[in-house]
């Protein structure tokens, strides 16, 4: 199998990522320089509030919006009761540089939402127990706290932030408070498990800090490992002065751009070259390359033909693909996504599909495995997440079920994000979850509908018709009101012109009110506006309707 990855950097508004197999696209990366992207991201925040009916707290950060901090993701090293100060973790005390070396050995801690976290179960290093108290009694208004945005802010929900320190390197991440080494779960020998967690015990490691080996580590060597080692308590060090010089609220860490960002967390010995459109952002890559990875820095190519990158490998028409509803499969039958506010439901339909006659259980068996391999390839190139809905083709046998869930399972796999899959439900529903960390790709291209509001729908010419008539029965019920000149969309005057014309004459004639109905040339279908007027041209405000002059 062929595996590339092509970046596109030659607008400077957005940067794009794409890595094919096989010619095929399998993941999306993008990112705009006006897009506000603080997802690792690690600030010194001041406690601007303290709710707690939800046990949470907002942080000034330093970004001009309030984060979101939860009680769940509060280090115990801030909880007041089992001994510790915040101030006393931002003086740098227990931040784990200057303390002997010590090479504590642990089980592996289960990742967070913003990377691996430390358990929230067992002992403290001292060893009491872990607990929660209230966090009102963690945090005052005016305190200081060292927070990581894990998830950016999506519509009025604020960024989502995390004491629970960590920064990535090529093979490992750095927990400043974990202070034990754990292996990536997704490593499953057992075996080279083993060897890595020896590995990292062996290396001089300071007392409290953390190590994750990541997925990327496995068979890499002690030299490979100790770089990124030394690399990370570089960084953290550096840090660590920043933490303790300068006041709250303000910036201590940036993630790097996406590029580089893109090449650390995927890259891969079987990826055979990565295509860069830009002589500057080439360079940048080459040098990453050569400084964590140099045995692969040939295979960075710049790419100078003069057709854009994404046309040559005929891309942008698989992009404009992903915001369609309808997804074909191949062989016929298809998948209809459609997200919600609270879901994401998926229906796999049958179509045109033609498999076996004789067995309508086998095609849909089949139809569904098909369905299953797409899905997955959907909602990474979506970047769909929060709850989602699979209704599949009902099957009647328990094997094919099983089955189908199976091929899910492995067709996410590959997905960086974390998810969760339930068994199939009685209603032959697969229920599952995959982590959101930012809009999906959809919202960061698209907004919504200034004419429908999002609802995909607007009014017919006839029920604005009727809506209109309603308001000016009411509007000539206003005292004062001698004249109303109503402005709509050219489909609602014609309607209300021909159709309603009689009633507006009754109206006229009773109320002894002028009414003019004009044509809002270019108008969306549900645009309204009503002007009325007294007998000396003053405007007369409608207190039921916003009165737009």
């Amino acid at each position: 199998m062929k595996k590339e990855m092509l970046i596109n950097v030659s607008q400077a508004e957005e940067c794009r990522i794409a890595l094919l197999e096989d010619g095929i696209l399998e993941e999306l990366y993008t990112e705009r320089t006006s897009q506000n992207n603080w997802v690792g991201n690690i600030y010194k925040g001041k406690i601007v509030n303290i709710e707690p009916s939800i046990q949470a707290a907002f942080v000034d950060f330093g970004v001009g919006r309030n984060g979101f901090l939860h009680i769940s993701d509060i280090e115990p090293e801030y909880f007041r009761q089992a001994g510790y100060d915040p101030s006393e973790i931002l003086s740098g005390k227990n931040f784990g540089i200057d303390d002997e070396d010590s090479n504590e050995d642990s089980e592996e801690s289960p990742p967070s939402r913003g990377g691996p976290r430390a358990p929230r179960g067992g002992k403290l290093r001292s060893g009491r127990p872990r607990f929660k108290p209230p966090i009102q009694e963690i945090f005052r208004r005016g305190d200081e706290v060292l927070v990581q945005v894990i998830k950016e802010g999506i519509g009025t929900k604020g960024p989502t932030l995390s004491t629970y320190i960590s920064i990535p390197g090529r093979y490992l991440v750095l927990m400043p408070s974990l202070g034990r080494i754990g292996v990536s779960r997704k490593i499953e020998d057992e075996a080279e498990r083993k060897k890595l967690k020896s590995m990292m015990l062996d290396m001089n490691i300071p007392k409290g800090v953390g190590f994750i080996v990541r997925t990327a580590g496995q068979e890499r060597n002690r030299k490979e490992l100790s770089r990124d080692v030394a690399y990370l308590l570089r960084l953290w060090k550096a840090l660590v002065k920043r933490i303790k010089n300068q006041p709250g609220p303000c910036d201590v860490y940036e993630e790097s751009d996406i590029m580089i960002r893109t090449i650390r967390d995927t890259f891969t010995e079987d990826i055979d070259s990565i295509i860069v459109d830009h002589p500057e952002a080439y360079n940048r890559a080459r040098d990453f390359m050569e400084m964590v990875m140099p045995k692969y820095a040939s295979r960075i190519q710049l790419y100078e033909n003069r057709e854009p990158l994404f046309f040559r490998y005929k891309l942008e028409q698989e992009i404009a693909k992903i915001h369609q509803r309808i997804v074909p499969l191949k062989g016929g039958g298809s998948i209809v996504i459609d997200p919600t506010e609270a879901l994401v439901a998926i229906d796999v339909n049958s179509g045109n599909f033609r498999g076996n006659e004789e067995n309508a259980e086998e095609n849909a068996f089949h139809l569904n495995l098909a369905a299953t391999k797409e899905i997955a390839r959907q909602l990474r190139l979506r970047d769909l997440g929060g709850v989602i809905v699979n209704d599949f083709i009902d099957m009647r046998k328990d094997s094919h079920r099983r089955k189908v869930e199976k091929s899910l399972r492995d067709a996410m796999q590959r997905d960086r994000a974390r998810t969760k899959i339930l068994r199939t439900s009685p209603f032959g529903l697969i229920e599952m979850t995959r982590q959101r960390i930012r809009p999906s790709f959809k919202r960061s291209v698209y907004e919504d509908c200034p004419c429908c509001k999002g609802r995909a729908l607007v009014k017919t010419a006839e029920s604005m018709s009727i809506e209109v008539t309603r308001i000016l029965m009411l509007a000539c019920q206003q005292q004062g009101v001698c004249k109303i000149q109503v402005r709509v969309n050219e489909s609602v005057a014609t309607y209300l012109n021909n159709r309603k014309r009689r009633e507006l004459i009754q109206l006229e004639e009773a109320s002894g009110i002028s009414i003019q109905i004009l044509n809002g040339e270019s108008q969306f279908p549900e645009f309204l506006e009503i002007d009325c007027r007294d007998k000396d041209g003053g405007l007369v405000v409608l207190p039921f309707l916003t009165q737009t002059k």
